[in-house]
């Protein structure tokens, strides 16, 4: 009956709850989160609710309200201009005079800074994505430390209930001169470590769901229901394939790549800012009546007139700092963007190969080590009851068997997070999906 009970438990462990399928629920968001929860379910919440997310869209928002701020004409200037002591004219004393200007760039100058407003437009949007890219991966990450937690604490509970049974058989082995008192000890130094294991893991996983609604912006204690692991498919891009996709899809490249286009701009936009501005405007005067004996035939009229200027760009060296600076600004624009391409393949090449361990991992102890244990397990028992091994040798085999368990977990959580944090990456999903298939095959044809 024993060795039963360590195959079912396999069994049970080695499914993972890959079977169990998620539902829909809305409003159960706000408060707690009953029955079982999907990955999917949390990211779509988190893209709504999460403040991160919520600035980054508001900040897109405000730099495209900056275009009609930018390519609008400046505000026309009004003066108003009063005499305490008027002046004395041939036509009659200047009560006070009023002055309407306009300023007006030189053709193309707006035009070429709303050209820098929309690659600040697009840099914004690019970081939003980032944002959302981001909050998505943690969230991911968060999940599958949580799922690994809860896994490990139900793997402590059965080994628990296991190991006090195998306690008990010992004790009475014990007492029938069948087992040794070293025996007894390690029994119960085993017992002790599974119990503290059980509050450590117990305090983990508080932490991780503060952390967990935390990107939720959902209250610190609100309770997350059965996690569901979504199963995991193989990759359908090789490492030369994600190079390319981060290339183009990266944000922080991509943010990169508009602040070059940003510059540029810039570098066009110093330009005009050398040639002259040009003003317009129009000046009316209230003249009053002259107070002299004879009066001429126009007295007391007032005047009008038009007003036309222009600015004087006068100060060279200003002039060519200001276009020094930008070109200087494209040159670091391109430097930050052969740095973060660099970069990028770094992170590639060492979330590929962490990916691709984890997935060996896997498959080394659900398919070879557990089941080599259980057999042990199944063996050292059946040698016990026969005389043949000690009682050690049977607790020594669980404890194997409870890390094996444990390890297996951790591979799996593993797998999960550098998955989210190579598709964040990437821009994409990268396991085998038709959209990825597509993806893959519209890249085999452009090369």
């Amino acid at each position: 009956m024993l060795a039963v009970r360590f195959f079912v438990f396999a069994v049970l462990i080695g499914l993972g709850g890959a079977a169990l399928k998620s539902p829909s629920f809305g409003s159960e968001m706000e408060g707690n989160l009953p029955g079982k929860v999907a990955v999917g379910d949390l990211i779509s919440y988190a893209y709504r609710k999460n403040p991160s997310i919520v600035a980054a869209r508001e900040g897109w928002k405000a730099v495209v309200e900056d275009y009609r701020l930018t390519t609008g004409y400046p505000d026309p200037e009004l003066n108003l201009t009063y005499y305490p002591e008027p002046i004395e004219s041939r036509l009659g004393p200047l009560d006070w005079s009023a002055s309407l200007n306009q300023k007006i760039p030189f053709p193309g100058k707006l035009t070429q800074a709303g050209k820098v407003v929309e690659a600040e437009a697009r840099v914004a949007h690019i970081k939003l994505d980032r944002t959302v890219k981001g909050v998505i991966a943690s969230v991911r990450v968060s999940f599958y430390e949580l799922l690994y937690i809860r896994t490990a604490k139900e793997v402590a509970a059965h080994n628990l209930t296991l190991l006090e049974h195998l306690r008990k058989v010992g004790e009475t082995a014990y007492a029938k001169d069948r087992a040794a008192l070293i025996d007894m000890v390690k029994a119960q130094s085993q017992f002790g470590q599974l119990r503290y294991d059980s509050i450590l893991l117990d305090e983990l996983e508080l932490t991780e769901k503060t952390r967990l609604n935390g990107l939720l912006n959902r209250p610190p204690e609100a309770g997350i229901g059965r996690l569901v692991a979504e199963g995991f498919q193989p990759l359908v891009f090789d490492l030369k394939s994600l190079y390319r996709l981060a290339e183009t899809n990266q944000d922080e490249i991509r943010i990169a790549r508009a602040l070059v286009e940003k510059a540029g701009a810039q570098v066009d936009l110093a330009w005009y800012e050398n040639l002259p501005d040009f003003k317009l405007g129009v000046f009316y005067t209230a003249v009053g009546e002259p107070d002299v004996p004879v009066r001429p035939s126009d007295s007391g009229r007032d005047s009008i007139g038009v007003q036309v200027g222009i600015t004087i760009p006068l100060w060279f060296e200003k002039n060519r700092g200001r276009m020094g600076r930008a070109k200087a600004e494209m040159r670091r624009a391109k430097a930050v963007q052969t740095a973060s391409i660099n970069e990028i393949r770094t992170q590639v090449h060492q979330l590929f190969f962490r990916l691709a361990n984890s997935r060996r991992l896997i498959e080394l102890y659900k398919n070879d080590l557990l089941p080599q244990t259980t057999r042990s397990m199944e063996i050292a028992e059946t040698w016990y009851r026969e005389g043949e091994s000690s009682f050690s040798d049977f607790v020594e085999t669980q404890a194997v068997y409870y890390n094996f368990q444990l390890s297996l977990a951790r591979a799996r959580a593993d797998y999960g997070k550098y998955l989210a944090r190579l598709e964040q990456l990437v821009g994409q999903t990268i396991t085998k999906t038709s959209g990825a298939n597509k993806e893959k095959a519209k890249g085999k044809s452009n090369d």
